[in-house]
């Protein structure tokens, strides 16, 4: 079963941007797939699993942005 989860982002302004906040999502367990779209400002994250917040919160701060709300 594969789980949808969208969050918005703060700071990301351009394409690098959003391959940054992909390859950090990436890297966690069980993410399947990652959108990051920095026009619309959020995240789309595919996971087996349902993510942990805080995982997702710490890897996009360690890319250097900041995550905000569950969409």
């Amino acid at each position: 079963m594969s789980t949808t989860t969208v969050f918005t982002v703060e700071g990301m302004s351009c394409g690098h941007c959003e391959r940054t906040v992909t390859a950090g999502l990436n890297a966690l367990p069980d993410i399947t797939d990652v959108i990051a779209d920095a026009r619309a400002g959020r995240v789309t994250i595919e996971s087996a699993q349902p993510v942990d917040d805080e995982l997702v919160r710490a890897a996009v701060a360690r890319a250097g942005f900041a995550l905000g709300d569950r969409i």
